[in-house]
């Protein structure tokens, strides 16, 4: 007699953006479908279609019942997925297949496909605080200014002439080239109100991602706090200067940026609605934009090594939120040798992503749409 299928509430919910990537993601996806196939009782994969909305199919898994909902791609991807689970029961599983995978990396998640599986099925969800900007889930960074008009740019040019670095970087130099004049913006932090001239404000949510490219603030974000940076007033070559110190991990605070740390932030600016970039993907917001946090709005299952894990410890984790082994030992996806990336070999990664690239500054868009 074959054994009872679990409930509904065990079960698991891969939702599989099959745009994450190309040179070599076609071999995660089908690990993916092949795991899912043999732990058919308690995985269901869905996939979804190009302009399909994460957010939406994690909200109506959620609303199925599924007790754990899994963003498999790159950021976009996993940022949308998070803004349908939040504040809900459901714990959130990651398959990091994006580029840069910041989120993923940030919480010592395996870039290995086979363990990050493997973390599925053992691992226990821990509560996560995020950040949020007019009410919007981000994970790892926020802005206003030339960013989000560099990722608007960036969609025309893969659009003509497909996804590469290359294509990403050209992108910048365009849209920098292209640049007119900085905007006066009003920033209150925390009570306190700046007043400057700047061509962009980034609000950082990931101490991994500001590490990578050598910035400070890590710690300010590791504390519980927004790290805040300001670009000086510049002209075009002043910013094109900023972004080829920015990719060599040479800026310094003070003469290429300004930084300022808070909790809540607020930003007023001539004109009532901005262009925002919230982890590479972009929508019109009214002023002023608020930014905020929400506690323990998530349940992530990542590894006891991961630095958020201890937030929580296990005799306090709800049953329902942990994950329950059950895993066939003859499962290859246990942490065997799959086709996944293995190490975090920091940003030089192909481009992988169809539809969630990474989106660091100058980083690469990670819509879950075209871009």
């Amino acid at each position: 007699m074959a054994p009872p299928s679990p409930d509904i509430a065990e079960r698991i919910c891969i939702l599989l953006n099959p745009g994450s990537g190309h040179q070599g993601n076609a071999a995660l996806v089908s690990e993916i479908e092949a795991f899912a196939l043999r732990h058919s009782d308690r995985v269901t994969l869905r996939h979804l279609k190009r302009g399909a909305s994460p957010a939406a199919a994690a909200r109506a898994a959620r609303g199925e019942g599924f007790g754990t909902v899994v963003a498999a791609g790159g950021d976009g991807t996993i940022c949308g997925v998070a803004e349908g689970l939040h504040g809900g029961e459901a714990r959130m599983g990651v398959l990091p297949m994006g580029t840069f995978n910041y989120f993923a990396r940030g919480l010592k998640v395996p870039l290995e496909i086979g363990a990050a599986l493997d973390l599925l099925l053992n691992g226990t969800a821990h509560p996560m605080r995020v950040a949020e900007v007019n009410g919007q889930i981000f994970l790892n960074n926020a802005s206003l200014g030339v960013y989000p008009a560099i990722l608007q740019k960036r969609e025309i040019i893969y659009k003509r002439w497909g996804r590469s670095q290359l294509a990403a970087y050209w992108s910048v130099v365009l849209t920098l080239l292209g640049f007119r004049r900085s905007r006066r913006m009003k920033v209150t932090i925390d009570g306190v109100t700046h007043r400057r001239r700047t061509p962009l404000i980034f609000v950082a949510r990931s101490a991994y991602q500001l590490e990578q490219f050598n910035l400070q603030g890590a710690d300010l974000i590791r504390d519980g706090r927004f790290a805040v940076f300001l670009s000086p007033d510049a002209s075009r070559w002043g910013l094109l200067r900023y972004a080829i110190l920015l990719m060599g991990r040479s800026m310094t605070r003070h003469r290429d940026f300004e930084l300022l740390d808070g909790t809540e932030i607020e930003v007023e600016s001539h004109g009532r609605r901005h262009l925002v970039a919230r982890d590479g993907e972009r929508a019109r917001m009214t002023a002023p934009i608020r930014f905020g946090f929400r506690d323990k709005a998530l349940m992530v299952i990542m590894p006891e090594s991961s630095d958020l894990a201890g937030d929580l410890s296990a005799e306090e984790v709800p049953a329902s939120h942990a994950a329950r082994p059950r895993a066939d030992p003859g499962d290859p996806s246990r942490g065997g040798a799959g086709p996944g990336r293995s190490g975090p070999d920091r940003l030089a990664q192909n481009d992988r992503d169809g539809n969630d690239s990474g989106h660091g500054v100058p980083g690469r868009d990670d819509s879950g749409r075209t871009a």
